[in-house]
């Protein structure tokens, strides 16, 4: 049966999570959309993402939304296969969140979506210690712009790996395009910041990345320092160091021991001298923490610049024994005050916690196609509907994890 040219959209039929100006902001972040009938199943999918409940597949969301025969069929095809470019849509995303959450830093989130076999677009193998198990998925990596209340995903990039990249068959029948490498975590994530960047929406914002996203923190900085962007990077407790000493004037150049120790036992050994005491919440309760800070380098980190010439700052922080395990961080920010440095490290939770949102209330792991630009265009309206949520109602703010 012929899908219609336009789909007569009902009300939704739950109470508050969608209104009728949902056309108006569907219209300003895909009106760029050439064709009448990309901008209206543009609508009637981020209306699906809205209103279904439970898992947003498409044949649901056709079925919620009281969509005509084939409907579903359509839909899919919008997302998997109709060849339109998502990046003015998250450009326009970007720039409504930035403008919402002025004083925002970057941050970073992960989601892995479990498949069957081997033909959704860049699936593989991973071993998942959160699992404890490997498990067959995408791996996808979430750019946001978060404050200290609020966190917004603005750009995505999808892992491939070797095996996905080699295989000409299965790139084209994804049609990945040729650009599109195997290249470590670490490299998406500057990719991101990059494509932000080149829109010039976020100003000198800087990149806060925890444990969780699992990027080496070494050759992320050395690539954010020659691009002069700051950042906050946690690393692990055996992350190499060099201990750098301080100069007259605030964390100065002068190298210290030649061998790289770890960043916990640089710590142990009194490399961070004055510890900053805070109160941070923990299940429901104040308790106090030990915050060290000292300069250090990063041993081998850039061929592009020696190590020696680049001075960051080491943060430790040391929970009540037993508590929680010392976490690490490494920074460009040696000229801030302790306790605003801090407040950029709890930044990171609110974005899990919002993936987490993303991924059980607005479709993120629902995407049935195989496709690149269709994994891409999902994302993207995943984004946009959550976007819409909180402009719409305010930022109701996910528990931490």
């Amino acid at each position: 049966m012929a899908v219609p040219q336009r789909a007569v959209l009902p009300q939704p039929r739950f109470a508050g999570d969608c209104t009728p100006d949902l056309s108006g902001f569907t219209e300003d972040v895909f009106g760029y959309l050439p064709r009448v009938d990309q901008r209206r199943w543009a609508d009637a999918y981020l209306r699906g993402l809205l209103t279904t409940p439970g898992k947003k597949t498409v044949s649901q969301m056709a079925k919620v939304a009281w969509l005509p025969p084939g409907a579903a069929q359509a839909l899919q095809q919008f997302i998997s296969a109709s060849p339109w470019d998502w990046s003015a849509a998250r450009e326009s995303l970007a720039r409504k969140a930035a403008a919402r959450l002025p004083g925002h830093s970057l941050t970073v989130g992960t989601t892995l979506v479990e498949k069957r076999g081997e033909h959704s677009v860049g699936v593989h193998k991973r071993f998942v210690p959160e699992a404890g198990r490997t498990i067959n998925c995408q791996v996808g990596i979430g750019l946001f712009l978060t404050s200290e209340s609020e966190s917004i995903p603005v750009e995505w990039s999808l892992l491939m790996d070797e095996a996905w990249c080699g295989d000409e068959v299965r790139r084209r029948r994804a049609r990945v395009p040729d650009t599109v490498r195997a290249e470590p975590s670490w490299a998406h994530v500057l990719d991101l910041t990059d494509r932000l960047a080149a829109l010039k929406v976020s100003g000198p914002a800087p990149l806060v990345v925890d444990r969780h996203c699992a990027v080496d923190a070494t050759h992320l900085a050395a690539h954010l320092h020659l691009r002069e962007r700051d950042f906050v990077l946690e690393v692990r407790p055996d992350q190499p160091v060099l201990p750098a000493l301080h100069a007259a004037s605030g964390i100065g150049t002068r190298p210290g021991p030649a061998r790289p120790v770890s960043a916990q036992q640089f710590m142990r050994e009194g490399g961070g001298r004055h510890p900053y005491v805070v109160g941070v919440e923990q299940g429901g309760r104040t308790r106090r923490v030990q915050v060290y800070s000292a300069p250090v380098r990063l041993p081998g980190s850039s061929p592009a610049a020696p190590s020696t010439q680049r001075v960051h700052r080491l943060i430790a922080e040391q929970f009540p024994a037993g508590r929680r395990p010392a976490r690490f961080w490494i920074t460009s920010l040696g000229d801030r005050r302790t306790d605003e440095v801090l407040s950029l490290l709890r930044r990171p939770s609110l974005t899990h916690a919002v993936m987490q949102h993303l991924e059980d209330d607005f479709g993120l792991l629902d995407f049935e196609g195989r496709s690149f630009p269709g994994w891409h265009h999902h994302m993207t309206m995943s984004s946009a509907a959550y976007l819409y949520r909180s402009f719409r109602h305010g930022a109701r703010r996910p528990a931490r994890l």
